[in-house]
């Protein structure tokens, strides 16, 4: 296949062209083959005028009967064409003289778009056209019309033009067939270059609706092949990681041991397994890669201590980076609670730190004083040096980028060892997106809270019921409980409609005088912030007004109402993590959704989710099929790439059997799996968890 082959030699491809190709991730000639269809569009046939429908995109022939100039708030061109079954409207917004000039009447013309309803019968809107020659007939396609993703400057045609060409020089030397035969066979999947073919130029009886569900025989040969390509880069990653050299952690058994024994509670059996499978990975000369799944409120955050007494027991450092200063402070308190007593005092670092602290910090962390450290993105920021750092933990893990990741990982470098890595993350992943996502991390789940818990109660009320949801956090106050009230926003806005934080402070203030209120949010200092959640946490304030920077770390107990304001805006995950700031005593909790009506589709299913269950992994998994990977992984920080053709929700079937042909492939070619990762990712492969 001509896999190297610039576009410059397609002919009618000049550098500016190529440029503009550029936008699309068109560099060569068979990426063309490889950028798919977004639609179709069937000018297989014509249809007469008289059997037009509404909402349709229809190819129609006529001739012109008249074209004139109107003035109805804009100047418009209408031309009436006829095929003698009926007529139709051609309209235009945009036009030239030259173009205005070119509907004569009696000319014959050809054309085709959306057919709308107007005040005097159908009408196209811009249509795409051609004006036809005398004793020109009108022509229709071979096949079904393809629509490409588009980048400005690159109209349709040019692309069709390009990608006919490219099928061109395919059928001339076929791409080489990089899956087992015994795996196309198995699934019953047509050749490569078939399957460009095909999906590039559908044939008229090609099955559309099919097509656009993603589920052809053709759709799902890429797609398998995508995500193979995926799983493979990822599972090099792993395998690269294996082949690095770590300090195995195998001293300080009975400091761990102790350190169990002597917490308030007793671990889960999942926090136990979880432990157990940590600490066999810390044992290992090479980097421990795990990936820690458990819901809100589960306890991860002492699963992860013990790793880190694991490793400080051994002689080495361990460092926790978190994406927010209110996260690393949550953790830093329960970390000094935990170890200041075993004689270890966490160090503190963060880019609002004052001067001379930082300096102290630096110092202690770079001779080794400072056992564990715990702070946001400063961790690795140029003038951190560690003394020997053996274990990162990095908790909300999908809201860290792959350079501040990787970045944080190569401070630890030293004397050809690498630290071993724990990351964490409250947000449940499905097991079929896990499987695609996280190929290069060993997945451990925390699937169980901690015994008296009770699920929290979730209800959706319309904003126009407020005041009963004001009566509610009253009561709750005057019963020695604590609630939260989140907002979307800081301040009110003109542009979105959202109940904003400062709003709902001054409302509450004065709807509930007897009440102390509180207000927390994202532009405020960090002392500031610190203040607010400290006397929350301490019980001086009954009620939390906040934004969702309060999403993660918050941990107070006595909270057993928490009311989200515009709950329809926000996403599914977002919202249950919110929840789970509440139900972490002993008094049964509530969640309450208000909501402006009316509710859209996906709000109203969003709602009805959370109502029926606590379940993470179930909100999870619906989140995945209403939003999509993107959003659940946080793939505009990750930098997981956008797949073209597979679809993670709707191809979840084929993910089994990309693992089982994923690994006979890394026993036995080498070459075939390189080959297979350029296909699909080119040059940028290295993604992922690093």
């Amino acid at each position: 296949m001509l896999s190297d082959s610039p576009l410059t030699e397609l002919k009618g491809v000049g550098e500016a062209l190529a440029k503009k190709l550029e936008k699309l991730g068109l560099h060569r000639v068979d990426d063309l083959l490889f950028l798919l269809p977004l639609r179709y569009e069937d000018r297989t046939q014509l249809i007469k005028i008289g059997s037009l429908q509404a909402g349709t995109r229809s190819l129609v022939t006529g001739e012109v009967l008249l074209a004139e100039t109107a003035f109805r708030g804009r100047r418009n061109l209408l031309v009436r064409i006829s095929d003698g079954s009926g007529q139709l409207t051609l309209r235009f917004f945009h036009f030239s003289r030259t173009q205005q000039a070119q509907f004569q009447p009696g000319a014959h013309i050809t054309c085709f778009g959306e057919v709308r309803r107007g005040k005097n019968g159908f009408e196209i809107i811009h249509p795409e056209y051609r004006v036809l020659r005398k004793n020109q007939d009108a022509t229709t396609s071979d096949s079904l019309t393809p629509i490409y993703p588009a980048t400005e400057g690159v109209q349709q045609r040019r692309l069709r033009n390009l990608t006919d060409q490219a099928l061109q020089q395919m059928s001339r030397a076929p791409p080489q067939e990089l899956l087992p035969a015994a795996t196309t066979e198995k699934l019953g999947m047509p050749s490569l270059a078939d399957a460009l073919a095909y999906l590039h130029r559908p044939p008229p009886d090609a099955d559309v609706q099919q097509m656009l569900a993603g589920t052809h025989p053709c759709q799902q040969r890429l797609a398998f092949e995508e995500l193979l390509a995926h799983y493979l880069s990822l599972r090099k990653v792993r395998a690269l990681a294996a082949s690095e050299g770590a300090v195995a952690l195998r001293e300080g058994n009975e400091d761990v041991g102790n350190f169990i024994d002597d917490l308030p509670f007793k671990l889960t059996a999942a926090q136990q397994r979880v432990v157990n499978d940590i600490l066999n990975d810390l044992a290992e000369p090479h980097p421990m890669m795990r990936l820690i799944q458990g819901d809100v409120g589960s306890g991860k955050t002492v699963v992860a201590a013990i790793a880190c007494l694991k490793a400080i027991a051994c002689g080495v450092q361990a460092a926790i980076m978190a994406p927010t200063e209110i996260l690393a402070e949550q953790h830093w308190r329960s970390f000094s609670d935990w170890f200041q007593p075993l004689g270890i005092e966490p160090a503190w670092l963060s880019g609002s730190q004052r001067v001379v602290a930082r300096r102290e910090s630096l110092a202690a962390i770079a001779d080794g004083t400072a056992q564990l450290i715990v702070g946001t993105h400063a961790l690795f920021q140029e003038g951190v040096d560690f003394h020997r750092l053996g274990l990162v933990v990095i908790d909300e893990q999908h809201r860290f980028g792959v350079h501040q990741r990787m970045a944080l990982r190569d401070k630890g470098v030293a004397q050809g060892a690498h630290p071993h890595q724990l990351v964490m993350t409250a947000t449940p992943i499905p097991r079929t997106l896990a499987m695609a996502a996280y190929a290069d991390l060993d997945t451990s789940v925390i699937d169980e809270l901690p015994p008296g818990r009770q699920p929290v109660t979730t209800i959706a009320i319309p904003e126009s019921r407020r005041h009963e949801v004001v009566e509610r956090v009253l009561s709750a106050c005057a019963a020695g409980q604590q609630a939260y009230w989140v907002c979307p926003l800081i301040e009110e806005s003109e542009v979105l409609d959202y109940q904003a934080a400062e709003a709902s402070y001054a409302m509450l203030t004065e709807a509930l005088p007897d009440l102390r209120i509180g207000l927390v949010h994202g532009r405020m200092r960090p002392a500031e912030k610190e203040r607010g959640m400290k006397a929350f946490k301490e019980g001086l304030i009954q009620l939390l007004v906040a934004t969702t920077v309060i999403e993660v770390g918050v941990d107070v107990p006595n909270a057993s109402l928490m009311i989200i304001e515009n709950a329809e805006r926000m996403g599914l995950s977002q919202l249950h993590q919110l929840r789970g700031r509440v139900g972490r005593g002993a008094a049964q909790s509530h969640c309450v959704l208000l909501y402006k009506a009316p509710l859209g589709r996906i709000a109203k299913e969003r709602l009805s989710v959370l109502r029926e269950t606590n379940d993470g992994f179930i909100v999870a998994q619906r989140d995945l099929e209403l939003r999509g990977p993107g959003e659940l992984l946080g793939t505009r920080q990750t930098g997981l790439p956008e797949y073209r053709v597979a679809n993670l929700i709707r191809d979840a079937a084929l993910m089994p059997q990309v693992q089982i042909t994923a690994e006979g492939l890394m026993r036995t070619s080498d070459v075939r799996v390189a080959a297979i990762v350029r296909r699909w990712l080119g040059d940028a492969s290295r993604y992922g968890k690093v």
